[in-house]
């Protein structure tokens, strides 16, 4: 029997997570948000507090069977404390290796289930690649690309901070795990320039830290070659170079996600593109099979939405949905490639990214 799963909690009203508030709401969740500011217009209640202090998170989830974490990657740890200690599902879109490895540790005794990086990369770029992968006898590669970004750039950067720059930040500058020829290797970010097309448009891909979520640590022994880089505009990674290692930004991390975010500041009109392949055998001849797709904004519930808020949201959402549905585990912990493409196709949230 699943359990229980209906009052969640949301914690961050940003973009993502009050969309995240609306996509719950919608496949009737009941959804309380949490931020220290409250935003006006939201279709759910809204409470402020701290969402910095672990006490009044915990205080404040007491009442609820799960929570969702929209907050940057430094808070999750005490959220999922928090739920962990409550006995409630956790759920949140941090890209930070050493955060969900330290919630990995912290469902060995959680009587929820512990449900980190399940956004748009990590998230459902590893169910995508779960997907490919599973179609070969044998699979020798699976490539996960994702970028989000300016529909119309400008400048020598070419891009506009869509998405927290914490996060960004923490993406270009932390080693980044891949398998190669069968090893599990630690390698550096923005490195292993490659040039892709989607829909004509030229684009280079380069390494960028957790993106794989735990896909090497499921696929080590069995796929040979696994890596994620990020998709920007020709040209981007030689700036991004220059700014944290020529300039010595990597040394105040704060500061440069300050002056990027500033110099480059979100845009509605944005762009995600993905690009997930896999090669290997079937009845032993080599096929490519691949998952191509460029996300706009759309509307949802008579808003515009970026397309990195809806397809960040609306992933993550569909996983909660699953969760309730009681077709996924109900405590421990939940790799995303442990989800099967075709069921998130079946839930309200996960239809606006696969019926496109």
């Amino acid at each position: 029997m699943s359990k229980r799963l209906n009052k969640i909690a949301v914690l961050g009203l940003g973009k993502v997570g009050a969309l995240a508030g609306e996509l719950l709401r919608a496949a009737e969740f009941d959804v309380t948000g949490f931020d220290i500011h409250k935003p006006a217009e939201l279709p759910f209640e809204t409470r402020s507090i701290d969402v910095s202090d672990s006490e009044q998170i915990s205080a404040a989830l007491q009442a609820f069977d799960a929570v969702f974490s929209a907050l940057p990657y430094h808070l999750n740890l005490s959220v999922a404390q928090a739920a962990h200690d409550a006995g409630i599902h956790y759920f949140d879109l941090t890209e930070d290796v050493a955060t969900t490895k330290a919630i990995f540790e912290l469902s060995k005794t959680s009587n929820g289930l512990m449900v980190p990086q399940c956004g748009l990369a990590p998230g459902f770029v590893g169910i995508v690649g779960a997907d490919l992968i599973a179609r070969f006898e044998d699979c020798r590669s699976c490539r996960m690309r994702v970028g989000a970004l300016p529909q119309n750039p400008t400048g020598l950067m070419g891009y506009s901070f869509n998405w927290s720059p914490e996060g960004v930040v923490n993406e270009y500058l932390n080693d980044c795990e891949v398998i190669e020829d069968g090893e599990l290797k630690t390698v550096s970010p923005m490195e292993w320039k490659e040039k892709i097309y989607i829909d004509g448009v030229e684009l280079e891909a380069f390494t960028t830290s957790g993106g794989l979520g735990t896909m090497c640590e499921t696929y080590l022994g069995t796929v040979p070659n696994i890596d994620y880089k990020t998709l920007r505009y020709p040209g981007h990674m030689d700036q991004m170079n220059f700014f944290f290692h020529e300039l010595l930004m990597r040394n105040r991390r704060k500061e440069a996600g300050e002056i990027l975010v500033t110099a480059k500041p979100p845009v509605k009109q944005d762009i995600v593109y993905i690009h997930v392949s896999a090669e290997g055998e079937i009845d032993g001849q080599f096929f490519r099979e691949e998952f191509v797709r460029s996300f706009r904004p759309i509307e949802i519930g008579g808003k515009h939405r970026t397309a990195i808020a809806w397809t960040t949201s609306s992933s993550a959402v569909a996983v909660v949905e699953l969760v309730r549905a009681g077709v996924l585990p109900q405590k421990g912990y939940l790799k995303q490639e442990d989800i099967k493409l075709d069921m998130l196709a079946q839930t309200t949230a996960g239809q606006h990214l696969l019926s496109v």
